[in-house]
């Protein structure tokens, strides 16, 4: 799907690596008019394509994951094996064609392929790199490896998340890993702010360990300011009370939260006891902290007869902070994520109409678009090598007797 004039039209981009912290930058620059190629090889294709689901009829296939396609719509993608002297010849032609190059491999990888910012700016001298891995590019431990429910849990956030006498908890998916990325879009167009007022390229260098720590702003200061450590708490808040999920009559379920005793008062009310507001006992937040039990129960007892959507209106009506929780059915048909045009679908070759995620922001002038879907697994290498980067029939299919794209 073409769409109009956009925002990055004419900027160029590869990416090398694979996976989410990399590859969803460059998605994000091509829904907004970017020009982006992703690199893999067959010997060793983006790890999202085989080692996550889900695959399309539930059957792993190369081109067949729907993880991969989800972070990669609007790209071309082609193979180039990197450990061939050919390979990085034609990986150096696309670091030549390109303003951007995003990569996500471990630190050192690029240099011993050739292919460090010092090196590929040489002949690209206004070149833009970002780089970006677990630690970033320095320091004692920029060597460790690992995915995200490591990151989450040595950035903190794991420690501060599960009961409070229970062990922590894993985050669901690779959670700072969306945190960078989105981090990273925005040093990328930074830089490209510099680059047309200096006409300077930038080495980018972009930790995802100390992207996470910017959740953690409150009990950090906490803990610099009076030397408390933030322990688990469940479901509680420091400030609101009643906080918390209820279970509802068609097995969904209810997130509300009141935030001053005014709130309590209100949520008093529709739960048929206005008097419980000015019992004693939960006047206060701190003493409803003390009888959650107490508050539970008069929820509970409210909740459960009710559908969880019309509870939810029944307290937003009422001025009380509620709203059910959704699963992915309800994100697909939610009304608000419909009319933003959030869920934008193309068919993919493989996996057939799939539904892509477009940014959570648009431009009003040049509004961003999902152009395509993935690519299959060396697709567009014709189209890239030829008409991209302009090799010939013959040096084309030289490369191809050599294997160079295997």
């Amino acid at each position: 799907m073409s769409a109009g004039v956009q925002a990055l039209a004419g900027i160029n981009v590869v990416e090398f690596g694979g996976y989410a912290a990399g590859p969803h930058i460059g998605k994000m620059l091509a829904n907004f008019g970017a020009m982006v190629v992703h690199v893999e090889s067959m010997g060793r294709p983006d790890g999202f394509r085989l080692q996550y689901p889900p695959y399309k009829d539930n059957k792993p296939g190369i081109n067949a994951g729907g993880c991969f396609a989800f972070f990669n719509d609007s790209k071309f993608g082609v193979t180039l094996d990197l450990k061939k002297p050919e390979g990085i010849v034609l990986a150096r032609r696309l670091t030549d064609w390109c303003d951007i190059v995003i990569e996500n491999m471990r630190p050192g990888v690029m240099e011993r392929l050739g292919l460090g910012y010092e090196s590929l700016r040489t002949t690209n001298p206004d070149l833009i790199m970002l780089s970006t891995c677990n630690m970033g590019q320095t320091g004692p431990r920029a060597d460790t490896p690992g995915f995200g429910s490591q990151l989450s849990a040595l950035a903190g956030m794991c420690g501060l998340t599960g009961e409070r006498d229970g062990p922590p908890m894993l985050l669901y998916g690779p959670y700072i890993d969306f945190i960078a990325s989105t981090l990273g879009a925005v040093a990328v167009l930074a830089a490209l702010e510099k680059r047309r007022r200096t006409g300077a390229g930038t080495l980018l260098d972009i930790s995802q360990y100390e992207c996470g720590l910017l959740f953690l702003a409150g009990p950090l200061l906490d803990y610099h300011v009076n030397g408390k450590i933030a322990e688990r708490c469940g479901n509680d808040d420091p400030v609101a009370a009643p906080h918390g999920v209820w279970s509802c009559r068609d097995g969904g379920w209810l997130a509300l939260s009141c935030w001053t005793d005014a709130e309590f008062a209100r949520l008093c009310a529709v739960l048929g006891k206005p008097e419980l507001s000015a019992d004693p006992r939960v006047a206060t937040a701190a003493g409803r902290k003390s009888h959650r039990a107490l508050l539970d129960a008069a929820i509970t007892d409210w909740s459960r007869p009710r559908d969880a959507e019309k509870a939810a209106e029944i307290l937003q009506g009422a001025g009380v902070h509620a709203h059910v929780v959704e699963t992915m059915a309800d994100l697909f048909a939610d009304p608000q994520l419909e009319a933003r045009r959030q869920w934008r679908r193309r068919p993919h070759p493989v996996i057939g109409n799939q539904a892509y995620l477009m940014p959570a922001f648009d431009l009003s002038e040049t509004p961003g678009e999902i152009t395509c879907a993935a690519p299959t697994l060396g697709g567009d290498n014709e189209k890239v090598f030829r008409e991209l980067l302009g090799l010939t029939e013959r040096e084309y299919a030289d490369y191809r007797a050599q294997k160079v794209f295997d």
